[in-house]
């Protein structure tokens, strides 16, 4: 389509260029209905439906067994790092986290203040470039739950593997590589995501729970921050955040349209493959992370000179790549290219990036 450019942004990120084709269409009358999703009650008959088809599509999609929940809250993925110790550290009021990122520590921080919280394993001591080794980690058997972060936005790293943390359920915050490959969702207690960057616009968080997990939280805790109460009331307790739910469907369907999280975990490995082996051949740009260790969602990379970074990141806008620029806490530049990012995309990047060598080296 003219005038769109290839957004690299970490989130919100690019959409499908499908799916806002549609809500375009269906912008002022949806379904025949003669009103908007965003004027429309969430009490309506049309709004049920959408809610419910999209719980439907997404439980087909990860192949989500009955005996967990889907939810659609707000508060984004943040508020979840407050929700999890107050409905989870409820039994011994322990919990195990593995710090690999920026988010995963703020996880960490919030999870303290409602009980003992323990980083049984972390890699700050090498700017998070790496995922520590599972087999060496010493999780307590008396948890309440084990909390990782599967895809570290910032640095660019990923949980090839998962832990296996036994009878202690396994508490995942996937924000930024949710429907991007087949997980077994039944080896995890408790899966959430903010949807802005792999599943749709800002606005709704994705939780995924185990029923026998969803009991009383901790004494005191606010109606809003209560999974049973939201669970119960099939996500609408309150208004829900209605379009973003309704454009969150529309993804749904997309994806289902290609071929699921089968066809497109294959694309995103074709993508990060096309980029991760240019960089590895690079005379100019390198990657900080270790290889074995490299997310498939965020790409990070340098050229050694921020003064050089900085003109990559320009150069690349001028062309129509955009929102390159890394992270302020590493510097250099981050590619995200998540489930919409088209293949054609990272090879455009990819001629840039050769062509910005050629005449900077």
């Amino acid at each position: 389509m003219a005038n769109r450019v290839f957004n690299f942004s970490a989130g919100p990120s690019q959409m499908p260029l499908e799916v806002l084709e549609q809500a375009k269409n269906e912008m002022t009358n949806y379904a025949g209905t003669g009103t908007s999703v965003m004027e429309m009650s969430h009490r309506s008959p049309a709004f049920e439906g959408i809610i419910q088809e999209a719980e439907r599509d997404l439980r087909d999609l990860l192949s989500i067994p009955s005996n967990y929940k889907i939810l659609f809250l707000q508060g984004g993925a943040s508020s979840q790092f407050s929700m999890v110790p107050l409905n989870l550290m409820t039994k011994n009021n322990k919990a195990d986290y593995i710090v690999t990122g920026a988010f995963a520590k703020k996880a960490f921080a919030e999870g303290k203040k409602f009980g003992d919280c323990l980083d049984v394993a972390s890699s700050a001591d090498k700017n998070f470039t790496y995922i520590p080794n599972l087999s060496d980690i010493k999780l307590r058997k008396n948890a309440d739950y084990v909390h990782i972060t599967s895809n570290n936005t910032i640095y660019g790293t990923r949980y090839a593997q998962f832990p296996d943390t036994g009878s202690v359920p396994l508490v995942a915050d996937m924000s930024s590589e949710i429907l991007s490959r087949n997980i077994d969702v039944s080896k995890f207690g408790l899966i959430y995501a903010g949807a802005q960057k792999n599943v749709g616009p800002a606005g709704v968080c994705v939780v995924i729970v185990r029923e026998d997990l969803i009991d009383e939280p901790q004494k005191n805790t606010p109606a809003m921050f209560t999974y049973k109460l939201h669970s119960d009331n099939d996500s609408m307790y309150n208004t829900p955040p209605c379009y973003p739910i309704y454009i969150c469907g529309l993804v749904f369907k997309w994806l289902k349209s290609i071929g699921g999280v089968d066809a497109i975990e294959k694309i995103n490995i074709q993508k990060a493959n096309l980029l991760y082996d240019y960089i590895e051949n690079s005379k100019l740009f390198t990657s900080p992370v270790v290889p074995e260790a490299r997310s498939i969602m965020n790409v990070t990379f340098v050229t050694g000179d921020k003064d050089l970074d900085a003109k990559f990141v320009a150069e690349a806008k001028a062309q129509g790549l955009i929102n390159l620029k890394g992270h302020r806490s590493v510097g250099g530049m981050r590619a995200s290219i998540y489930n919409a990012m088209p293949v054609d995309g990272v090879k455009a990047l990819v001629a840039f990036m050769q062509k910005f060598e050629k005449e900077n080296i």
